[in-house]
């Protein structure tokens, strides 16, 4: 939108989002009440608010050094999320939990998000694709991890 305050509103209501995933994250483990619907639709609301903020910001930015990073971890969640659900039709989805590097890369991706939706200054710049780079090599490593987690599942005949 073309008013001075729009990239402050959008990296704010990201921002939001975002705490209110943890919130809600925690209070379901902390109070005890998870549903399966809600262990289904928390990690998808999550895909989608990340892969759609990496869209949009591909498009602002148009360059190569903010759309790569950003394939790579729209890649690497749909094949993710694939071999989760492939695992869990085996009966092994616990190979495949979330790991602390998960968490790890999502908060340096959500902050790279906030700092790169906001705008604020160059340095916020630098240091918003700093992060989104630390996000890309955990996806990547964190990737990996899973994969040599189901490996056996994998290359079983």
């Amino acid at each position: 939108m073309p008013y001075s305050w729009a990239f402050f509103a959008a990296a704010f209501i990201f921002w939001l989002a975002s705490i209110t995933d943890i919130l809600d994250g925690y209070l379901a483990r902390k109070l005890e009440q998870s549903t399966p619907f809600g262990a289904f639709l928390d990690p998808v609301a999550d895909k989608v608010m990340v892969c759609a903020a990496l869209v949009a910001l591909s498009e602002q930015y148009q360059s190569m050094y903010m759309t790569i990073p950003a394939l790579i971890i729209i890649s690497r969640e749909i094949i993710i999320s694939a071999l989760r659900e492939w695992m869990a039709e085996q009966g092994k989805r616990g190979n495949v939990a979330v790991s602390n590097m998960g968490k790890i890369k999502t908060a340096a991706q959500m902050l790279a998000i906030i700092g790169l939706i906001w705008q604020y200054d160059t340095w916020m710049n630098y240091l918003s694709f700093g992060l989104l780079y630390i996000a890309t090599f955990l996806t990547l490593s964190s990737m990996l991890q899973y994969l040599r987690a189901a490996w056996d599942e994998l290359t079983k005949n």
